[in-house]
């Protein structure tokens, strides 16, 4: 067999094996927690007594800039908005908006720093309270 050959696919293996530990290594960290899923669903989610989507999805937006985000994707029919922010750290973060019952609208947050998931509660408060004050001032056509 051609040495050249064997001395590539030997490459070619190692870099399969090394990058696939690499890989499972950030897997497990960015699913690492101290906090169970229940806990951190209870701060990353509210409920908004409002059956419109999409004006939901333009608040979500809105805030999102307000807090300095640079909105990546932005998708009416699955109900999502990406957005970055890059002020000496990379946040980014992914909001979700889906109907819940017939009279309500149910959001999630998820953001993360670097690969670390955000699990501290705070910043998940103030961007609910920021978007609780965009929606109630649309809603009463205050600009």
């Amino acid at each position: 067999m051609n040495p050249r050959i064997v001395k590539l696919t030997v490459l070619v293996a190692a870099c399969a094996i090394f990058g696939g530990c690499a890989a499972t290594r950030s897997q497990k960290e960015v699913l690492a927690t101290d906090q169970s899923q229940v806990e951190q669903r209870a701060y990353q989610t509210r409920a908004f007594d409002t059956t419109d989507k999409e004006q939901t999805l333009r608040a979500v937006i809105a805030t999102l800039q307000d807090f300095g985000f640079i909105i990546d994707r932005a998708d009416a029919a699955l109900g999502v908005v990406s957005g970055t922010k890059l002020e000496g750290y990379r946040m980014r973060i992914t909001v979700t908006v889906r109907p819940r019952g017939t009279t309500q609208v149910l959001v999630r947050a998820n953001a993360q720093v670097q690969i670390k998931p955000v699990s501290d509660a705070k910043p998940y408060q103030n961007f609910f309270t920021a978007l609780e004050r965009s929606m109630f001032l649309k809603a009463h056509e205050v600009d």
